[in-house]
């Protein structure tokens, strides 16, 4: 696993492009894209990410995931978890001090794989080179979120992905928690989320997260 510092967790290779594309892309790129987009943390913020299987982890993770388990089947029980923060991060030109924080969590039992995105403030979709503006980080060509498995037929585009609307990622969601999106991978799933509820306020980056 690596974790690229333009908001992309990737397998087997890094991904240096920090112009988002829509899913599928051409070639066998499988990669977790919570936020795909021009981050510059030498601008600000930081990225952490660590393995984990730490049992008090683990079980807020079967929690968050439970709600992405169609009802009857088993609940997820993850033994495994890989957590990458991009915290409070800036995007490449800024002229403010507009920031974004996300987080991509991938957890899995051997057997079941899950991909959890969460989102807590989201400031900005875009960096200069992607023709945003440099004082207010919008415009331009905006985040991709979702996934890519490589394989040209399991892929997943977040619904707003690519316009303004990416910004809202942190008040939607597919599993009723406003901020949250779980996916499971290991076969296909992926429902879309409902549309954006007015008022509901996002995270913010103190709110606890896995």
């Amino acid at each position: 696993l690596q974790v690229n510092n333009n908001g992309v967790v990737s397998f087997g290779t890094m991904v240096p492009e920090f112009t988002p594309q829509p899913f599928p892309l051409p070639g066998h790129r499988p990669f977790v894209a919570p936020y795909w987009a021009d981050v510059d943390t030498r601008l600000g913020g930081d990225v952490f990410y660590r393995q984990s299987r730490d049992p008090w982890l683990l079980a807020r993770l079967a929690q968050d995931l439970a709600p992405s388990v169609p009802s009857g089947d088993p609940p997820p029980q993850p033994t495994w978890a890989f957590v990458a923060t991009w915290d409070r991060v800036a995007y490449f030109g800024a002229a403010s001090d507009k920031v974004n924080t996300f987080q991509a969590v991938l957890a899995s039992d051997g057997v079941t794989c899950f991909v959890l995105l969460n989102y807590g403030d989201l400031q900005w979709t875009v960096g200069i080179a992607n023709q945003g503006d440099p004082c207010t980080g919008l415009g331009g060509i905006p985040t991709q979120a979702g996934f890519n498995s490589g394989d040209d037929v399991h892929y997943y585009n977040v619904p707003g992905s690519r316009t303004p609307a990416v910004q809202s990622l942190s008040h939607r969601s597919n599993l009723g928690v406003p901020g949250r999106w779980a996916f499971r991978v290991d076969h296909f799933e992926a429902t879309e989320g409902p549309p954006e509820i007015p008022g509901i306020p996002s995270k913010t980056p103190e709110s606890p997260w896995s």
